[in-house]
């Protein structure tokens, strides 16, 4: 993922209205400044789908959150470490008052093997995927914590050429305390031989 494209995806959820949904407001709930542990925030990540150029499947990887010092200006600075079957990768910088670096790292890893599986254009799914959280959702109990859905593409014109996407759900496993981290964020297709699946748990 390209630090470009994770900074205009940032900058525009940024810059986007004031939500109308419940759900949308509990799943972008402003969570900085962030206070981290020296070791950071872990999720374990696994990633699922069929065969695909271009498409990378994970079956024990990680993405951890941590705070550094930004070398330009010796501020501090949010960096994500993806790690997956091959390889490691720092992704960032993020603003360390901001939202939530991790969220903006699930939906755009979501948002680019959509496209890679469907031949999609990344524009049109970014905006569809940013425009279901923002506009509608579902969101309900989970014992101690409350768990927000959303199905960007249910209602799609393009719906027939998703190749099983247009049943994509998003879930949010989603503390008490809004301030807190996202317990679980899940990307899963229904039906399909395979289906696309991107789980992200913390730990």
């Amino acid at each position: 993922m390209k630090r470009a494209i994770v900074t205009a995806l940032w900058l525009a959820l940024s810059a986007a209205p004031a939500l109308s949904g419940e759900a949308g407001d509990a799943v972008f709930a402003e969570r900085g400044p962030w206070k981290l542990q020296r070791d950071g925030m872990r999720w374990s990540h696994r990633v699922d789908g069929p065969e695909a150029e271009g498409f990378v499947q994970v079956d024990d990887g990680s993405v951890t959150l941590r705070e550094a010092i930004d070398p330009t200006d010796q501020k501090p600075i949010l960096q994500i470490t993806q790690k997956t079957d091959t390889r490691s990768r720092e992704i960032g910088p993020f603003p360390i008052s901001g939202g939530d670096p991790v969220l903006v790292f699930f939906l755009e890893q979501t948002t680019r093997d959509m496209a890679r599986l469907t031949g999609g254009s990344p524009f049109y799914i970014r905006n569809r995927i940013k425009d279901a959280i923002f506009r509608g959702g579902q969101i309900e109990a989970a014992g101690a914590a409350r768990k927000a859905t959303f199905r960007p593409f249910a209602d799609d014109p393009n719906a027939a050429r998703m190749q099983g996407f247009e049943t994509l759900t998003l879930t949010f496993v989603l503390d008490s305390d809004p301030k807190a981290p996202i317990r679980e964020l899940l990307a899963e297709t229904q039906g399909g031989t395979p289906g696309y699946r991107n789980r992200m748990v913390l730990q």
